[in-house]
């Protein structure tokens, strides 16, 4: 045979050898292994990747055919393996989308070759979500929603018919100037316990409360984020009042006085914690918001055994640490609730650092406000004549303003309010809302020689940047130099 023959036989032979070993790999592939179908499950709310979802990849033409299912690990990945040919639909189930009353999204997969095939999943965003929720014009405005689901704190069973509210402040410009004005949405829930409210303002705060019959929620403060969406669970419980005393020390004189505060026989305990060092926090206060209170042990553990069931917001506070409140669910064999707390000095150094800090105090129109004559002004004349040992001296000085200790035996500001006769003002320091600081907090941080002007405002004349939510009280605006 000649040479290029040979030559031209051999590569003949080695090709067709090729050919058949990569058909016969084609072929088991095809078989025993088919290919894969991966991915990450993501929350498109909390701009985050989702865990613990449960894939599944379904026959398009043949749902009760192939079924291949995975769970998304810790950062939201998924694979399915061993998928064949086809077309197949693509979805996720989660505890968030039956919170959010909505179905699993589903995606169109094309399986036309043995190579991987990479689809990602996620939550409809917050405008897709308003839109079938509240309607196509829901998407083009600027309200925001807030949905959830009402349990019973008993047995954490969907109550159908509760009336869930939503109430806050806004300002209208009118002939006579700008008014205010109580705004307000309301929905019933479904059997399965589930509301949405609609329209409510977009980047505000809210006050939500559910109730039906003699049972009911606490009022719970809700922050709306610039995209307009949030969900809440809501427990729906019984509560008694009881009468307590407490002590008013004002100018001139110092006097009992009492309120009415929620109760319950539910327990409701955790632990407080530092932030930055995660120490627990003995001493700390622990309060139900118009309910009982309790101090945390020298482990930072605290536990209220007459607490009322339901919905309920709780504030911790201990010296030198920046308040805190949160929104709990008082449910029968709840988990214990862990919280911690920022001190005041890094918030503070965070206020400096992030916001807007003004060179001088007129930057933040006090001088402006002080000439319109609303509210009453502490200058830099004022404090240098008085001398103030410390600054909560400045403010025995200013009628309707009075001190106050808590059963717990801290000392808080109070003022004369719209809904009672007395309550806690909001408080901010250079132009940041610092929550309800105690009068020690105040002294600590802000001593007289720091102060650059202080305006102190009933609650119907405060401008609405120094107002929040319905708290009905005045505020308390502290500049520094």
């Amino acid at each position: 045979m000649h040479r290029n023959q040979r030559t031209r036989l051999t590569f003949f032979v080695f090709v067709s050898l090729f050919a058949r070993l990569a058909g016969a790999q084609a072929n088991t592939t095809h078989v025993d292994q088919g290919t894969t179908v991966s991915g990450v499950v993501r929350d498109s709310i909390a701009h985050t990747t989702l865990a613990n979802a449960m894939v599944q990849l379904v026959a398009r033409n043949d749902p009760s055919g192939l079924t291949r299912t995975a769970v998304s690990d810790s950062l939201g990945r998924f694979l399915l393996t061993d998928v064949p040919l086809g077309a197949y639909n693509l979805g996720f189930f989660h505890p968030l989308l039956d919170s959010l009353g909505v179905e699993a999204p589903l995606r169109d997969v094309y399986v036309d070759a043995y190579k991987p095939v990479v689809a990602d999943l996620a939550v409809p965003s917050p405008a897709r979500l308003r839109s079938a929720i509240c309607g196509p014009q829901a998407a083009k405005d600027s309200g925001a929603v807030i949905v959830g689901f009402v349990r019973d704190a008993r047995n954490s069973s969907p109550v159908g018919g509760v009336t869930v509210s939503g109430e806050w402040l806004e300002f209208a410009l009118s002939r006579t100037g700008l008014a205010r004005q109580v705004g307000r949405r309301s929905a019933t829930t479904a059997e399965t316990g589930w509301f949405a409210l609609c329209d409510v303002p977009n980047g505000g705060s809210v006050a939500l409360v559910a109730s039906k019959g003699a049972d009911s929620t606490g009022l719970i403060e809700v922050q709306i984020p610039p995209e307009g969406f949030v969900r809440r669970e809501l427990s729906l419980g019984a509560a008694q009042t009881e009468v307590v005393s407490a002590v008013v020390q004002s100018a001139v004189a110092v006097a009992p006085t009492t309120r009415r505060i929620h109760v319950g026989n539910n327990r409701l305990s955790g632990t407080v914690v530092s932030v930055a060092e995660n120490r627990p926090l003995a001493n700390a206060s622990v309060t139900i918001v118009d309910g009982p209170q309790t101090r945390t042990n020298e482990k930072g553990e605290w536990a209220i055994s007459n607490a009322p069931g339901g919905a309920r917001m709780v504030e911790v506070r201990a010296i030198g640490y920046y308040p805190l409140q949160r929104h709990v669910n008082v449910v029968a064999g709840g988990a214990p609730v862990q919280l911690a707390l920022s001190t005041l000095k890094a918030v503070l150094d965070t206020v400096k650092i992030r916001a807007s800090r003004l060179a001088n105090v007129d930057d933040g129109g006090f001088e402006r406000r002080r000439r319109q004559g609303n509210g009453r002004f502490i200058t830099v004349e004022d404090v240098l004549k008085f001398s103030p040992i410390v600054t909560s001296d400045m403010f025995k000085r200013v009628p309707g303003v009075q001190f106050g200790l808590d059963s717990m035996g801290q000392k808080f500001i109070q003022m004369r309010g719209a809904f009672e006769p007395w309550c806690s003002p909001a408080i901010f320091i250079d132009d940041h809302n610092m929550s309800s600081l105690t009068v020690d907090d105040i002294d600590d941080y802000v001593p007289p020689q720091n102060i650059a002007g202080i305006e102190v405002y009933p609650e119907s004349t405060a401008p609405p940047q120094f107002q929040t939510g319905l708290r009905g009280c005045g505020s308390i605006v502290i500049w520094t130099k």
